[in-house]
């Protein structure tokens, strides 16, 4: 399950942003909005929940 503020990453390898990054902003009928940020840029994508997988923050960091 995605929640607000959950990192994602973009699993779907056909879509434009696989592998992008970001974090989820609302979630709603199945769809999930996700916030990319990027240097100068920010972008609010809109994706079906089965292109999207959580990211664990935890993990490779010691």
């Amino acid at each position: 399950m995605l929640f607000p503020g959950a990192a994602v990453r973009v699993v779907n390898m056909d879509d434009t942003y696989y592998g992008f990054q970001g974090q989820v902003q609302r979630v709603a009928d199945g769809k999930v909005a996700v916030l990319f940020e990027g240097g100068n840029w920010d972008k609010l994508v809109t994706f079906n929940a089965s292109e999207l997988e959580g990211l664990d923050k935890r993990r490779g960091k010691k």
